[in-house]
């Protein structure tokens, strides 16, 4: 798990902004998060801090990034 604030959903990817500065856009986001945090809709989330988990996917040139779980801080 690593820290993350959430920044925005834009051209369907949810762009988050980690603890080290670096900046990662997710392609797709596990159905049981986007139950419990509505990322596409809710301006509220927009800057707050989650822990976050995540995996990758696809093949080195290409790589698909999941998110898995998000836990508020």
């Amino acid at each position: 798990m690593r820290t993350a604030a959430f920044k925005s959903y834009k051209n369907g990817f949810y762009n988050f902004w980690f603890e080290n500065g670096e900046e990662l856009a997710f392609e797709e986001v596990h159905p049981r998060v986007l139950k419990q945090y509505d990322l596409k809709n809710d301006e509220s989330l927009i800057d707050k801090d989650f822990r976050i988990t995540f995996v990758e996917d696809g093949d080195e040139d290409n790589p698909i990034y999941r998110v898995e779980s998000l836990k508020p801080l």
